[in-house]
């Protein structure tokens, strides 16, 4: 019994750790109000099958159901191998939903990607923007970037929809 205590006593604490760790390197699990998001996200983009929208710290999935649903593909990306694991559990029949254990600023955006989603810390948006313009001058094409609750400050956004802004994120011209 003692043994058993402490094998579980050991995976809490391994999980706590992990929680701790991505928090810190400024990922926390802070999750996507689904009914909120559901309801009005289609005021900011109309999401179709010629979508497909990167989950930056996806979490449990909440955005990759709402997006699949109305049709587009849905690709998260979770640092946490706890959630990113959830994840592909819970969409473990559904093709067009797909989740990756990796740190965002070194994954390569695939060709077909139009959107990308992040709920993240306030100072980490600019990062972040900074990437997706790397990563559209990359694929030479515009892409959407949908911010929940803060702002690119240098970008004017196409829309603002309650907490979430909508960015056109253009290439740089060579």
């Amino acid at each position: 019994m003692a043994i058993i205590s402490l094998v579980l006593i050991c995976l809490v604490l391994i999980v706590v750790a992990i929680f701790l760790i991505t928090s810190l390197t400024g990922a926390p699990y802070v999750p996507t109000l689904g009914k909120d998001f559901d309801r009005e996200i289609d005021k900011l983009y109309k999401f179709s099958r010629k979508d497909l929208v990167l989950d930056l710290g996806a979490g449990d999935g909440i955005v990759l159901d709402i997006v699949s649903k109305r049709g587009a593909k849905a690709v998260g990306i979770e640092l946490n191998p706890i959630l990113a694991t959830i994840i592909r559990f819970r969409f473990r029949n559904n093709p067009r939903v797909t989740a990756v254990c990796k740190n965002f600023y070194r994954y390569q955006f695939p060709d077909e990607t139009t959107v990308i989603y992040a709920f993240a810390v306030g100072n980490h948006i600019e990062p972040i923007y900074r990437k997706i313009k790397a990563e559209a001058t990359r694929l030479g094409k515009p892409l959407y970037f949908i911010s929940n609750a803060f702002n690119i400050k240098e970008l004017k956004p196409e829309k603002k929809v309650w907490t979430w802004y909508l960015y056109k994120i253009k290439p740089e011209k060579n």
